[in-house]
């Protein structure tokens, strides 16, 4: 049985809260992997799915769904920015942002200090 990105992520983030020093970075440095590569394969959906509409509508559905952008920003960029908010609001995102607060409230962290 192939386990899917969301499953994984669910997984680390379910094992994160027993897991300390060393080890917790581990399961951190994955579930970001994971994480890029949700909202990269979700970019790539969104890419498809809103490829017809005009960038000025693509503009609209970024503001309306809290992602502001401006006329410097290009197609491509606006439809990262639809698929930042829709990857935002799915279950693996949550449960990393969340298992990302916990390891950095316990002084674990992904982005190593100066």
């Amino acid at each position: 049985m192939t386990m899917t990105t969301t499953q994984r992520i669910l997984d680390l983030a379910a094992a994160a809260p027993a897991s300390r020093g060393e080890n917790l970075l581990l399961l951190m440095h994955e579930a970001n992997q994971l994480y890029q590569q949700g909202l990269q394969d979700l970019h790539r959906d969104v890419a498809t799915r809103l490829g017809g509409l005009a960038t000025a509508d693509l503009m609209l559905a970024a503001e309306t769904a809290g992602m502001p952008c401006d006329v410097s920003q290009n197609r491509d960029e606006v439809i990262g920015l639809l698929a930042l908010a829709e990857w935002e609001m799915t279950p693996a995102a949550m449960a990393y942002a969340e298992m990302a607060k916990d390891a950095a409230r316990r002084g674990v962290c992904l982005i190593p200090e100066e």
